[in-house]
């Protein structure tokens, strides 16, 4: 595996997201960017709006590199110098509240002192939490990590309950899935594997997402059901900037501000002392957004 094997995948693998989406929601309305990095790389950012399915979404790359400032230095816990980070990262808010928000992301990271790594995750947010959405969600997690190792599901599900939670509110951004860090930093073939992990990653998302879309696109939308999307995007916007390591990396890093913001939904609501109501269906959802639920159905 070499960093331009790294640098291709990945641009392979935007483009086949962004070619699913674009064939899964024809209206969808896409601006590419290309940027460059003051201090070093750039990107190509997909950002696009106004779907019949998707109402705002984005499929990014980037590929910089250059010199670790203290920020960086205390989030990666490192002494090292410099650093080279690539990776595809995207976030999908549907236009229908009962078809769930999806996030991703994979990405390499190489320091100027050796150490050499994957990272990434994928985690599910539903407005609505549906037992049978879930369990096909996490099945298809599993499937794809027990291709590698039969203990990474457990290992990086439960990092993810860990990672996707907002202890301000003591419950789980939504079903989450799973999340991995310094993957393949010990030899050289853990390297490898730690490859072809992400690549069979980012290749089976279309696979995973979009038949549960498919399975609630159509569904009847009330008043009520918008005004609880609203409210749970709120959740995101509160995740993303508050707690999600990959916005503080980028805005540290001095990063391209409208890639970096690209997840936050295009509209969200706050309400003061908000409760649900007992025995309603968000409040079914609500009682579902804890650590360590098993979603595997008995699998």
């Amino acid at each position: 595996m070499t960093r331009l094997d790294v640098l291709d995948q990945f641009k392979s693998l935007q483009d086949a997201i962004y070619d699913g989406l674009c064939a899964s929601d024809p209206l969808m309305v896409w601006q590419e960017d290309q940027w460059d990095r003051p201090g070093g790389g750039g990107g190509r950012s997909r950002a696009g709006v106004s779907g019949s399915i998707w109402e705002k979404g984005g499929v990014n790359f980037s590929d910089v590199h250059g010199v670790l400032n203290d920020a960086l230095r205390s989030q990666l816990k490192t002494d090292a110098s410099t650093f080279q980070a690539t990776g595809v990262s995207l976030v999908l808010h549907p236009k229908s509240p009962h078809v769930p928000i999806v996030h991703m992301n994979v990405r390499h990271f190489k320091l100027d002192n050796g150490k050499e790594w994957f990272g990434g995750g994928i985690d599910l947010t539903p407005h609505y939490v549906e037992e049978a959405e879930a369990v096909l969600f996490h099945r298809a997690l599993k499937a794809i990590c027990d291709q590698f190792d039969t203990g990474w599901y457990a290992d990086f599900k439960a990092l993810a309950d860990d990672y996707f939670y907002l202890p301000h509110r003591e419950e789980t951004r939504g079903i989450g899935g799973i999340f991995f860090d310094e993957l393949g930093a010990l030899s050289g073939s853990d390297l490898d594997q730690a490859f072809a992990f992400v690549q069979a990653l980012g290749e089976g998302f279309l696979p995973t997402y979009l038949p549960l879309v498919a399975r609630k696109k159509d569904m009847r939308v009330e008043p009520m059901h918008l005004d609880w999307q609203r409210m749970r995007r709120g959740r995101y916007v509160e995740f993303n900037l508050v707690h999600d390591r990959g916005t503080r990396f980028g805005l540290v890093s001095n990063g391209r501000t409208e890639s970096i913001l690209m997840s936050m939904p295009p509209q969200a609501n706050w309400a003061y002392n908000y409760e649900v109501i007992a025995g309603s269906n968000e409040a079914q959802t609500q009682g579902q957004l804890k650590k360590g639920k098993d979603w595997l159905g008995g699998a």
